[in-house]
């Protein structure tokens, strides 16, 4: 039988092999920092529906390899049906479909496990079957498909990104910028400390190390809870190697959801993620469930607030 899980952290493993960071964005987006008008993540190209979980770092790894400058993907059939085909000799990408399942408890005579209430219990769990995916630039026939790649010319390396400050302002997390070669997340006293802005080559350096910081501190006890982001880990250790990965791939996500090409920040990092996942190849599942929990703690925060400022807006008009 298949070890999807081998397979996947296979594909991983082999890209960071290559120097390939897969959890980066391999392209810049085009348009504005608006998040309105960009689509941050990987896409069918028929359905439109964007890829997520443990997809991203596989596609985002496979373009990155292949030199793919578009993030669109679909299947070999979808490829035909739309009147199309893969080219001859082209490899597929692998990706995964998770299938939430559930299903009463049972005990081993069959009867069915009751809770406090005296409702039958439910246990939750997934499928994972793996299915294979073509780059909209491996097809022939589907030039209708194809979209060209807005240009943009380059921004100012300081200007604000108003998507990744809008996360940043939005967490409420106690963010100090003082002028050192350090960025950390200091889990006791629960702030986050930054070099100047001005310290920095370029913005997608600042916010890429801002965002990664963030993650990290989603991980508080006061928040998600993280076990490894609020229990010490020794670095270097497996467990410090696990949050710098959640923090890596978290960053990245909301890099994308800003239009920001994130950057990685600690290559060192690379050795201790492959000796991590070579020997736990679920680490990666886990991991990356963890950094999309992360990122839509951030992205909840921001529209909370939104929410918020619109309802005391109406407050103030109904006054009026």
């Amino acid at each position: 039988m298949r070890d999807i899980y081998q397979d996947v952290t296979d594909k991983i493993v082999k890209a960071l092999d290559q120097g390939v960071t897969p959890w980066i964005k391999p392209w810049s987006s085009s348009g504005s920092a608006d998040v309105s008008h960009h689509q941050p993540f990987p896409i069918n190209a028929i359905t439109r529906r964007p890829y997520s979980g443990i997809n991203l770092p596989l596609l985002w790894a496979e373009a990155r390899l292949q030199g793919f400058t578009q993030d669109r993907w679909l299947t070999f059939n979808q490829a035909k049906k739309a009147g199309g085909h893969i080219r001859k000799g082209e490899h597929s990408a692998l990706a995964v479909l998770y299938k939430p399942m559930e299903r009463e408890e049972q005990t081993e005579a069959g009867q069915p496990v009751l809770d406090e209430n005296g409702q039958p219990k439910v246990a939750h769990f997934g499928i994972l079957r793996t299915h294979f995916l073509f780059n909209i630039e491996q097809t022939e026939g589907l030039e209708t498909l194809n979209e060209t790649l807005l240009e943009t010319e380059p921004s100012d390396p300081f200007f604000p990104n108003s998507a990744a400050e809008s996360f940043l302002l939005s967490s409420g997390a106690n963010i100090i910028h003082r002028f050192s070669d350090e960025a950390f997340y200091h889990p006791i006293r629960d702030l986050i400390q930054l070099p100047t802005k001005a310290q920095f080559h370029d913005q997608g350096g600042y916010y890429a190390t801002a965002l990664h910081e963030l993650t990290h501190w989603t991980g508080h006890h006061s928040r998600l809870q993280r076990k490894s982001g609020t229990s010490p880990c020794p670095f270097g250790s497996p467990g410090y190697a696990f949050e710098e990965l959640i923090a890596e791939m978290g960053a990245a996500f909301l890099c994308a959801y800003a239009g920001i090409q994130g950057e990685l920040r600690h290559e060192g990092y690379i050795d201790s993620w492959l000796s991590l996942l070579k020997a736990d190849k679920r680490a990666i599942f886990r991991a990356s469930g963890h950094a999309r929990s992360a990122s839509e703690y951030v992205l909840n925060l921001e529209q909370q607030l939104k929410q918020m400022v619109m309802d005391d807006s109406r407050c103030m008009n109904d006054r009026v």
